[in-house]
């Protein structure tokens, strides 16, 4: 599998650890959004996409978010009977969406999307990139003086 597109959407906020949000195209054929470009005291990271895990409210079914300690339907106190009802896959209150089974993959994919991050970033420094002449009379016509 080969990436073939990787677009990079910085996020505003120097003091964040979240820098940037990535779009990846594999084969011309599968999109995979919302990799994030971590910092770290370590240096960066890719962290895939995840979406929060939901329990079931045992009076009235509402999914409501994992340490819920009401139901957002219902407003019934959720029992920490139905807390522990979580799956062993269900660990932490996120759950990727997609990611790399092999640690060689996960490596590659890193490798490519802090390349194009570090390539976005050094062409997006903090100077703003002013516009030559001609692109300049590109954009405007030249009129005549009168």
């Amino acid at each position: 599998m080969e990436i073939t597109e990787i677009r990079v959407f910085l996020r505003d906020g120097q003091d964040k650890k979240l820098k940037a949000y990535t779009t990846v195209t594999f084969d011309d054929c599968f999109v995979v959004r919302n990799i994030k470009v971590i910092q770290s005291t370590n240096g960066f990271f890719i962290a895939m996409p995840s979406r929060k895990v939901k329990l079931s409210c045992s009076k009235c079914h509402f999914r409501n978010e994992v340490g819920s300690k009401f139901c957002n339907h219902c407003g019934a106190s959720i029992s920490v009977q139905d807390a522990s009802r979580k799956t062993e896959d269900s660990k932490s209150e996120h759950r990727d969406i997609a990611h790399p089974v092999t640690k060689e993959f996960r490596e590659y994919l890193q490798k490519k999307v802090l390349e194009a991050y570090e390539k976005e970033t050094g062409s997006s420094g903090s100077s703003e990139i002013k516009p030559s002449e001609d692109d300049v009379a590109d954009i405007i016509p030249a009129t005549e003086d009168f």
